[in-house]
């Protein structure tokens, strides 16, 4: 998806350094130390303009959440949301989120997110989808043993193809909902500013799951 440039975005990042990392390899083992207390780190992949990494933050207080986006434009309109409030458990990382293996340690991480991800529909495109082998790969580095994945889309076809990956993963399915918005969990669930715009389109499809030991 091409994204319009905004020329403010360089001059904000700069301006708010102490909440958005620009060279997180730089950071390998050292990101307890940009939030106010060591907490456990979750991690949104493609964090977008920020509404559910900012509403995260703002619901748990015991964790600490990072937000990494590739899109400059985008994640630089997610920090000005969040300089609005700041606050002390949520930083922002400007980078590919295919990397995390490279500024994570093992284990590091307690949760990842993954809102409506660019289902790359093609099926020579396929790697490039989040949740494919690769990527799962990746994800299962960083994670705690003990740490899930939640996967939320309006997809069918990418939650489908979802399923099938983490199932020969292999990994284990601690919940799936085929119509989250008509669901018990709905009463706590943080929506994305995507999912609020084409949720009335049709039904959001959701999942969490943990690697098999």
């Amino acid at each position: 998806m091409r994204v319009r440039n905004k020329p403010w975005a360089d001059g904000y990042i700069k301006a708010h350094a102490d909440y958005i990392v620009i060279d997180p390899q730089n950071w390998l083992g050292k990101w307890q130390s940009r939030f106010e207390k060591s907490q456990p780190l979750d991690v949104e992949v493609g964090t977008g303009k920020g509404q559910f990494i900012i509403e995260m933050a703002k619901a748990h207080p015991d964790i600490n959440f990072i937000g990494v986006e590739l899109q400059k434009s985008v994640i630089a309109t997610a920090l000005r949301k969040f300089m609005t409030a700041p606050l002390p458990n949520l930083q922002f990382v400007l980078t590919d989120g295919a990397n995390l293996d490279e500024f994570f340690h093992p284990d590091e991480v307690n949760k990842i997110f993954l809102n409506f991800s660019d289902p790359w529909p093609k099926k020579r495109h396929a790697k490039r989808r989040l949740t494919s082998p690769g990527f799962l790969k990746t994800y299962q580095t960083v994670l705690d043993p003990a740490g899930t994945i939640e996967f939320k889309t309006d997809n069918r076809g990418l939650f489908e193809y979802t399923l099938v990956t983490m199932n020969h993963y292999p990994m284990t399915f601690d919940y799936v909902s085929l119509d989250l918005h008509h669901s018990p969990e709905n009463e706590t669930n943080i929506q994305t500013e995507y999912e609020e715009k084409f949720s009335p389109n049709g039904p959001i499809y959701k999942l969490v799951a943990h690697f098999n030991a």
